[in-house]
């Protein structure tokens, strides 16, 4: 009976790292039930008709990056179909042309000119070539890497500042221009570290695995998920909001997917103070605004190549894009955004109606922001697209308040998972030296991407997480399956 009881777990919320770590679990022989709040699993991987009928808009994850570098979803088979458009990502500039990123690293750098080029290849080719094996110490907690040399190569550059990496690597503004965009995605303020950290990972996997989106949307990814983790005999509960963790005594462990301030008000008074003080201290990155549009016809860019681009980075130059980040993160009106679009339907048709246009665009803004930037954003497009305003036919914004009142993990409408001192990144909300998976509760771990490694469609957060949980509950007596039968390693 004891054996029984100790291979029930309990994971809240059906994020993908909610998700993937239930998958583990459940193939390691626990007995997993989701518990999900919403009536759809997936959290950020939701896909909606936010706008006209037949239009579907990917509310928060849109561009899959690093779900096809996890070493984890690599191992999986999952029933998706992803499609990589001509261009991984296009970054336009104001006289018509723009630096195109492909998946081929040479003809990419070969677009930067005179001694970029070359550099750029210095820079990104042994990390293209190491990446299969180097993803698996990049994309997990502190450990011993099991690639040491080329993990310490990757972390030389990774813990610089994403803009003094930039400057001093690269001559020409293009160059210098096309690495902000990339680390801009990680929110942070370029001038700080590990901001490079992003635009080097984004980079590679440019170069390696693509940055694809899934056809049908990102539900898609959370269905295909779920269906593995049914098949392995798990359960997903929908509208399934727990409001305590005292609902979920009979579980020999509990996996939250949540951010530091739900799992403070879930455990309510179980907490000790120091901890308490620990989860209301956690700093969350800014915030983001995000619009999704209805269009007549395709962007009309000025650079007509960017149509080919399933990314694209709209900021200009690098001190540009420094200082729309810099003036979100400290909390300051940000005048001229840097926006971060995608344009699905221009390679997946199943999104729109035969004939239908669609695209999205987000911007950083300060955190909790209830300002409608929609005109900034908007403006910004039109800068590369002029024409970009007659095509739109209908478009649905969300601020930063709101998307954080969507979402209870976008705290401030936040896309990242700590925006403090870069230990964060490794050593999770509660540092411990056994596991930035643990809380200070027995039995209950955290595995939301306020955990290593961070934020990202990656479902890593829940695999490590899943790994600490099954060697604690074998340590207990419990009769699981060998690490064999679910290790990537």
């Amino acid at each position: 009976m004891r054996n029984s009881w100790s291979k029930i777990v309990q994971v809240v919320g059906s994020g993908p790292n909610g998700l993937a770590a239930a998958l583990a679990l459940q193939r390691g022989g626990c007995d997993v039930t989701v518990h999900e709040g919403q009536g759809v699993a997936g959290g950020g991987l939701v896909s909606e008709a936010l706008t006209l009928p037949g239009h579907l808009h990917d509310v928060c994850a849109a561009v899959h990056p690093l779900a096809v570098a996890s070493p984890y979803f690599r191992a999986l088979d999952l029933a998706v179909e992803w499609i990589h458009p001509p261009y991984v990502l296009a970054h336009p500039f104001d006289d018509g042309t723009a630096v195109l990123v492909s998946r081929d690293l040479t003809e990419t750098a070969a677009q930067l000119g005179g001694a970029d080029g070359p550099r750029y290849l210095d820079l990104l080719a042994p990390l293209v070539a190491e990446w299969p094996t180097l993803a698996k110490d990049v994309l997990a907690p502190l450990h011993l890497p099991r690639a040491a040399l080329a993990y310490a190569r990757f972390a030389a550059v990774a813990a610089r500042s994403a803009s003094g990496l930039a400057r001093r690597r690269f001559a020409g503004p293009r160059a210098q221009a096309l690495f902000a965009g990339l680390a801009g995605h990680g929110t942070l303020p370029l001038e700080r570290p590990p901001s490079a950290a992003f635009g080097l990972v984004l980079a590679t996997c440019a170069h390696e695995g693509g940055w694809p989106v899934v056809r049908g949307g990102s539900q898609a990814l959370a269905r295909a998920l779920s269906v593995l983790l049914t098949q392995a005999g798990g359960r997903v509960c929908l509208d399934s909001q727990v409001e305590s963790l005292g609902e979920l005594t009979s579980a020999a462990a509990v996996l939250l997917d949540v951010s530091p301030r739900e799992f403070d008000r879930l455990a309510g008074p179980r907490l000790p103070p120091r901890a308490r003080a620990m989860a209301a201290g956690f700093r969350y990155g800014c915030g983001v605004h995000k619009v999704d549009w209805v269009l007549s016809e395709p962007v009309p860019w000025r650079a007509r190549e960017c149509a080919g681009a399933g990314t694209l980075h709209l900021g200009g130059t690098l001190p540009e894009i420094a200082a729309a980040l810099r003036d979100a993160n400290a909390g300051h009106a940000v005048t001229r955004p840097f926006v971060l679009f995608g344009q699905p339907t221009q390679f997946d048709a199943s999104r729109a109606p035969a004939g239908g246009h669609n695209a999205w665009g987000y911007c950083c803004v300060p955190a909790n922001s209830d300002v409608d930037y929609t005109p900034l954003i908007e403006a910004q497009v039109e800068r590369f697209a002029p024409g970009f305003r007659d095509v739109i036919v209908a478009r649905h914004a969300r601020t930063a308040r709101e998307l954080a009142q969507h979402n209870s993990n976008l705290v401030g409408g936040s896309l990242a998972g700590a925006a403090g001192s870069p230990l964060r990144f490794f050593l999770g909300p509660f540092p411990s030296l056994r596991s930035p998976y643990l809380t200070p509760l027995q039995g209950v771990y955290l595995c939301s991407a306020a955990t290593p490694p961070g934020p990202g469609v990656h479902g890593m957060c829940g695999y490590h997480a899943a790994q600490r949980v099954l060697r604690d509950l074998r340590s207990q007596g419990a009769d699981l399956y060998p690490d064999r039968a679910l290790s990537i390693f």
